[in-house]
């Protein structure tokens, strides 16, 4: 595979990720969602959920960065993680810092 190749195999593996890892926030969202219309949540804790959501899309981005040398990097720690076992909770990491 010559490196051009490469590149693009990266892009689409880190896009992939990407796409499954942000379709589990909007799960998360649409749930808070459904919840609401049930009576369940008010739309306070709505909008801390769309807030988290926020949050955690941005590290998501972040982490998932497609431009530049940074793809290839990404590819390989996304595949490492998926051998190993680990995972990220972007969720947890787009939760709110404030003291409180």
């Amino acid at each position: 595979m010559g490196p051009k190749s490469e590149r693009r195999a990266a892009r689409d593996a880190v896009a992939a990720y990407h796409e499954a890892r942000l379709a589990e926030l909007v799960a998360r969202v649409a749930d808070a969602v459904d919840r609401h219309r049930a009576g369940e949540l008010d739309a306070f804790e709505v909008d801390e959920v769309i807030h988290q959501y926020h949050r955690a899309t941005q590290k998501l981005w972040t982490f998932c960065e497609l431009s530049g040398s940074h793809v290839e990097i990404t590819a390989h720690t996304i595949r490492r993680m998926a051998d190993e076992g680990e995972t990220i909770d972007w969720w947890e990491r787009g939760a709110s810092r404030r003291r409180g």
